[in-house]
């Protein structure tokens, strides 16, 4: 939703990998080159900062924000709830899931590598039904971000679905994101990409 938000008010999105270390990364090389202004990060993590006072996470500033928000709404007549609640019926509701899968026994780790290899080898060209429109290889160079091993398929329609195996668990975790025009349909639509998420671990 951000993304479509940053698009109707003119703003640039630049996408990191999880960790306010690689924020921190985009606001000195904004100082340092003259180009842009930092005006607010946060990651899946629930970490938020405005401002370039800190270059972490900053729980007590993300704070006094709610409070603001919250005072501002309430002159509206509306509250947080409301506030939300309007962004979704004129960007979409947006809904995040996540399905993981544990690979147990002497095996488990290379039935991951596996899996991952066979995606590489033979991307999914639908997902859950949804056409693959975008497909991107976090190993592979010009994604603008630290190499990783992550797989992300954009779908129609605006759904993502995301793979990454754990590098410390025999674990393989797939982030589902689905935008839908009611909260019931993005509801629908992850569930959908809940059940792919499990067949197409199955190995």
């Amino acid at each position: 939703i951000i993304e479509e938000m940053c698009k109707a008010y003119g703003v640039s999105m630049k996408e990191v990998l999880t960790g306010f270390k690689f924020i921190g990364e985009k606001i000195k090389e904004s100082e340092e080159t003259g180009v842009g202004a930092y005006l607010f990060g946060f990651e899946e993590s629930y970490g938020y900062l405005n401002g370039t006072h800190v270059r972490d996470k900053d729980a007590v500033n993300a704070s006094m924000l709610a409070c603001e928000c919250a005072a501002w709404y309430a002159g509206q007549g509306m509250t947080l709830l409301d506030a939300i609640e309007a962004l979704y019926k004129e960007y979409g509701y947006y809904q995040n899931g996540l399905c993981s899968f544990t690979f147990e026994g002497a095996s488990g780790m290379e039935t991951m590598k596996k899996l991952m290899e066979d995606l590489r080898v033979a991307p999914p060209t639908e997902i859950a039904g949804f056409k693959v429109v975008k497909a991107v290889d976090y190993k592979a160079e010009g994604t603008g971000l630290p190499k990783a091993n992550v797989l992300e398929y954009r779908l129609e329609g605006g759904a993502k679905f995301m793979v990454r195996p754990s590098g410390t668990e025999p674990k393989i975790k797939t982030y589902l994101s689905a935008v839908g025009k009611t909260e019931a349909e993005a509801t629908a639509i992850n569930a959908r990409l809940a059940e792919a998420a499990k067949e197409m671990m199955k190995g």
